[in-house]
């Protein structure tokens, strides 16, 4: 079980390598065409923003099931916030917007050269 979890990560690891790569040289390209910094972070930030969004939808869900459940079997019952969904939504697309942001930023500012060298 534990060479299948190793081969699963490096198969998963190289995925994501190669995924990076290509996003590096699609940034490179987009700024040799004339791209400005912002128009990249927004297309960046876009992208990931939308998996944020799905992923929110299909487990909020299912968290708010489980919890009202799991919270049936205690004497003193609480409701689920429904709050408590959106607050963890809201953080977590603020960390993914600060940290896609930050990395999109140092990517954009790049000097394309590098990035299209091999090509």
């Amino acid at each position: 079980m534990a060479k299948s979890l190793e081969k699963q990560a490096l198969f998963r690891h190289q995925y994501c390598r190669t995924g990076n790569e290509r996003r590096v040289k699609e940034i490179g390209i987009r700024k040799v065409l004339g791209a400005s910094v912002s128009s990249i972070v927004g297309l960046l930030s876009a992208s990931f923003t939308t998996l944020v969004l799905i992923a929110a939808v299909l487990a909020f869900p299912a968290a708010w099931w489980l919890m009202h459940k799991w919270l049936d079997n205690f004497a003193y019952r609480i409701d689920v916030p429904l709050h408590l969904f959106a607050l963890t939504g809201l953080f977590t697309l603020y960390s993914m917007l600060a940290v896609v942001g930050f990395r999109a930023i140092r990517a954009a500012r790049a000097n394309p050269v590098e990035s299209l060298r091999d090509e």
